[in-house]
């Protein structure tokens, strides 16, 4: 019983996120379909149409897959941020002993992918996209894990959410170093002093969810002038959060309890409405309520909805219409380099590294997981979708006829990466029967 409790919330995690992946292949879907139908015009239109605010002396204007791109892509790295620091205090990342096994698997699965897209790549021109192959996409990897159900044990897909988390932090620090600007140091200063501030607040235990949004916007405003990449804020600001709660349990149960004496006694109208006193009992237990919870967790629960079903679906929508039809000026190459480098390179760099480092004792592999096991997922976090396209359009703004080349490798290895990953998995794992507790 206290197993099942204690693993409640990820079971929960892993849910989110497979719905999540499910609303993005349907996106993806309808992006491909619109952008190859007799209104792939309109759907080409509709994503670069300027949007912003125009006055007599300012003037900001942006299309509007640059406003997704850059904008609501910034509120999922924010809580790619929180995530990750939940993870390194709290979570599956807390420790060295908890970290060494996903941290393993993901220096194989950055590292092996570029090399192998480096070593394929003839065309100079198309160097910079290395960064594609490196990341793993949570949200399509879990939901192919999780049609598998009880077939493979938790303690993998743990391992592929740790994993890919370790992932996304590498994504983050290469879009930040490798694929931002000429930096404007002026501005970036500024931005570094307004989340110093937060921080400095952070430390002394002071959070105001208002400070943090207008501070937030303004850092990320700041970033976007500075040459840096405005997502990067996202993960700064999550970390200005404090993770823990402003009073502890005890207290919180001792208000909880006088809260509702009170509320047993005060008076109670004949209407179907509170009374006055109730009104403000109830208030009183709200504040308190505000005080228990984490900061970074509350935010982390209220954002995750509206990234897993509304941002990530919007960004496939607008990312994921490449024209296939009649496309001449594909780069084969390009698309074959990709597709080896998600494939082979996540395949072969998980498995191979996590193989070396159990054989030399630098990590333990829990026992319920077969190595077989390791080796299906290792292909699952070829699917790069989401962060992938995402680090194409950094890689090739500049060169954009290569996108749509870097975007069809990317839909072809992920597509048979995941093909790949689900075979092996549902070939090696047996259904377990479990008994209601």
């Amino acid at each position: 019983m206290i197993k099942r409790v204690f693993l409640t919330p990820f079971q929960k995690f892993v849910q989110f996120e497979s719905f999540s992946g499910i609303l993005l292949l349907f996106a993806t879907i309808i992006a491909l379909v619109w952008a190859n139908s007799p209104f792939g015009d309109i759907y080409r239109d509709l994503w670069q149409y300027d949007v912003g605010i125009v006055t007599e002396n300012f003037e900001f204007k942006k299309p509007l897959i640059l406003w997704i791109n850059d904008g609501l892509m910034a509120i999922f790295f924010f809580l790619i941020g929180l995530e990750i620091k939940r993870e390194l205090v709290i979570g599956e990342l807390n420790t060295p002993k908890k970290i060494a096994f996903p941290l393993v698997g993901a220096i194989g699965g950055m590292v092996v992918p570029v090399l192998f897209f480096l070593l394929i790549n003839q065309n100079p021109e198309t160097t910079h996209g290395w960064g594609i192959p490196m990341a793993t996409d949570i949200a399509f990897s879990l939901a192919i894990l999780n049609v598998l159900g009880n077939r493979v044990p938790l303690s993998l897909k743990i391992f592929l959410t740790a994993f890919a988390i370790v992932d996304d932090i590498g994504a983050v620090l290469v879009i930040a170093l490798f694929y931002s600007g000429s930096i404007k140091i002026t501005l970036l200063l500024i931005a570094a002093a307004l989340l110093a501030v937060l921080y400095f607040l952070s430390y002394k235990g002071i959070y105001s969810r208002f400070l943090l949004f207008f501070f937030g916007i303004a850092v990320w405003f700041l970033f976007l002038k500075a040459g840096l990449h405005p997502t990067i804020a996202g993960i700064l600001l999550a970390f200005s959060v404090p993770i823990r709660q402003k009073i502890k349990t005890a207290t919180f149960l001792e208000q909880l309890e006088r809260v509702f004496n009170r509320i047993k006694k005060a008076s109670v109208l004949k209407a179907p409405i509170l009374s006055t006193e109730q009104i403000q009992l109830i208030d009183d237990l709200d504040d308190w309520s505000a005080k228990f919870q984490s900061p970074l967790q509350h935010l982390e629960h209220s954002l995750h909805g509206w990234v897993a079903y509304f941002i990530i679906p919007i960004f496939a929508l607008a990312n994921a219409g490449v024209l296939i039809s009649g496309s001449e000026g594909l780069d084969t190459m390009l698309v074959i380099n990709i597709v080896v480098s998600l494939i082979l390179g996540k395949g072969i760099g998980i498995t191979l590294i996590v193989f070396l480092a159990k054989k030399i004792k630098l990590i333990e592999v829990p026992s319920d997981i077969k190595f077989i096991q390791i080796i299906g997922v290792a292909f699952l976090a070829g699917i790069g979708f989401t962060m992938a396209i995402f680090i194409a359009s950094l890689a090739f703004e500049s060169t954009p006829e290569y996108i749509d080349s870097a975007k069809i490798g990317i839909l072809i290895g992920s597509f048979i990466s995941a093909i790949i990953g689900y075979v092996i998995l549902h070939l090696s794992s047996k259904k377990k029967v479990i008994e209601a507790v």
